[in-house]
């Protein structure tokens, strides 16, 4: 671990919070809408997960207080989204249903993390839950972890190497850029699982068979009863990663003096970056020129509040939301009413709203590609099956934007501008953009198919009435009867009538068949820039070239 002896300050409190969006695999697609906790619940082996019940009149007066801080500080319509709308009375119909259900496990108590340089750390795990929204194939997991007086670079290290779902490659036999070693621990201490980075072998081997990466065994612990896609487990409900590696995180971080941390410190919290010199950044300085500007909200840093001079910095880059403080300040360490109750509660329910709204697009971006991969335009039931899925992605994408899709979420101006700058680093506005004008476009190609094939429709149904004009107008001029049957026994009339059906069922039938070649005989006949010697010609170089071979 590389740092100079400046950047040897504690950080007095350390809580990371790792955020990892997955897409659900749901067994097939139908038009309803999903509701995948239920599937979930459902799984009884190896599931720890229980559901859980936020707000309940159980909690202690502080619980309560904070879920109502919570609470009020979003607009109504995301209140409705993230509580529904009749919770705590009685029986919530679906229509008052809230869009997300929450998940806990309770039966990891500590996180033990052993880093590259062979040094430890053991973290006190506060929080492990699931999250599942209403009508998408979207799961988010948090994972809340934290620990006291710990080296500021240890703490970079931590928000470097911890969060990441598998290596991208090694170094020495150990995954680069992984911690050597994470350790999932009870509330005794003892080992629940570990991480298997350094088995090199085994993760080549897993992206040559099944042409995805493997996922490390203690992540996929974590989420058991879950299962990876590329799993044997079928009946299970399964999940893929949708980004990058990386997980997404929140960071606080209270100092003894914020003002020893330098501008090079800053960078690295907001990129996540390896720990390094004091005073050297981890990018070149054109490329941190727009730094506090583009990732720092600096309304508290450099406050004056009397004696005292604020330097509580929060940090949005996207993937990282980050809070640094004075360690004993109230505005910063207040656990009732200052940044630290928020950072658990609305920051985090805000942070995490940004990355549902990426991880959903994203994933209805995957739905498409793969109904695209899975058209076949010679094959009428592949044609079938692709319109049922398009129509089916759009009515998903109507739902999604009307239920979930929210510009502004609060009007407290510092949480308004944190999911402002948290959208447009992730860029959310755009991957929308895309994905809209690709469900309109294959909306497109629907409707100009449909189109295409009423055209048709219209064109065989009019060569057909021209033809049978030809025979009822010869047949039934002047009300003249070819056979005068009226009188005859009722065999033979009902001989008669079938005769007469089968054979003008069979010409209806011929017609039908060569409507097109007939449509094209109509159209020149009414070529009025042709003479008729021309038009006769015409007709009969058309028959030729039907008649010859291929």
């Amino acid at each position: 671990m590389s740092g100079s002896a400046e950047t040897s300050a504690l950080v007095r409190h350390f809580r990371q919070i790792v955020l990892w969006p997955l897409q659900l695999v749901p067994e097939k697609h139908t038009g309803k809408i999903q509701r995948h906790w239920v599937h979930f619940s459902a799984l009884a082996e190896n599931n720890r997960w229980v559901e859980a019940r936020e707000g309940a009149r159980g909690d202690s007066q502080e619980g309560q207080q904070a879920r109502y801080r919570e609470f009020v500080t979003f607009l109504p319509f995301v209140q409705r989204f993230l509580y529904g709308s009749g919770v705590g009375f009685g029986q919530v119909s679906r229509d008052a249903e809230p869009s997300t259900h929450l998940y806990r496990r309770e039966d990891i108590a500590g996180a033990r993390v052993t880093y590259a340089s062979g040094v430890a750390a053991t973290f006190v795990v506060t929080n492990v839950a699931l999250y599942f929204f209403l009508d998408t194939d979207t799961v988010v997991l948090a994972f809340e972890m934290s620990t006291d007086d710990i080296p500021l670079p240890l703490a970079q290290e931590t928000m470097f190497r911890f969060g990441r779902a598998y290596p991208g490659f090694w170094e020495n036999g150990d995954g680069a850029h992984c911690p050597r070693l994470v350790e999932w621990l009870d509330a005794g201490g003892s080992v629940l699982a570990a991480s298997d980075y350094g088995d090199q072998q085994r993760y080549l081997d897993h992206v040559a068979t099944h042409r995805a990466p493997r996922l490390s065994a203690h992540w996929r612990y974590l989420l058991e009863p879950l299962q990876p896609a590329d799993s044997r487990h079928s009946e299970r409900l399964r999940f893929r990663p949708l980004e990058y590696y990386r997980m997404p995180f929140m960071a606080y971080l209270a100092v003894d003096d914020p003002a020893a941390l330098s501008r090079a410190d800053f960078a690295r919290i907001a990129h996540a970056s390896a720990p390094g010199d004091h005073e050297i950044g981890p990018f070149s300085e054109p490329a941190l020129a727009d730094f506090e500007s583009a990732y720092c909200e600096d309304r508290y840093f450099g406050r004056v509040r009397g004696d005292e001079t604020s330097r509580t910095r929060i940090i949005a880059s996207g993937r990282v939301l980050a809070m640094v403080g004075r360690n004993g300040d109230p505005l910063f360490n207040g656990r009732m009413t200052g940044l630290f109750a928020q950072f658990r509660h609305q920051y985090f329910l805000l942070f995490l709203i940004a990355h549902f709204h990426r991880s959903a697009l994203l994933s209805m971006s995957d739905q498409l590609a793969v109904a695209m991969n899975r058209l076949e335009v010679g094959d009428t039931e592949s044609v079938k099956q692709f319109k049922r899925s398009i129509r089916q992605a759009t009515e998903i994408f109507l739902r999604f934007t009307h239920r979930y899709w929210y510009h502004q979420i609060s009007n407290q101006d510092l949480a308004r501008s944190l999911f402002q700058r948290t959208r447009q680093h992730l860029a959310t506005q755009v991957l929308y953009d895309e994905v809209r004008q690709e469900m309109m476009d294959m909306n497109g190609y629907l409707d100009s198919d449909s189109l295409r094939r009423q055209a048709n429709t219209v064109l065989r149904l009019t060569v057909v009435t021209i033809f049978a004009m030809i025979g009822t107008i010869a047949t039934g001029f002047l009300g003249m009867n070819l056979i005068a049957a009226a009188d005859d026994a009722t065999l033979s009339r009902v001989t008669f009538f079938v005769v007469v059906l089968v054979v003008t069922a069979l010409l209806t039938a011929l017609t039908i068949a060569k409507s097109r070649s007939l449509a094209e005989l109509l159209d020149t006949l009414s070529n009025e820039r042709m003479g008729w010697r021309e038009r006769f010609a015409a007709l009969r170089g058309a028959r030729r070239r039907r008649r010859a071979p291929l």
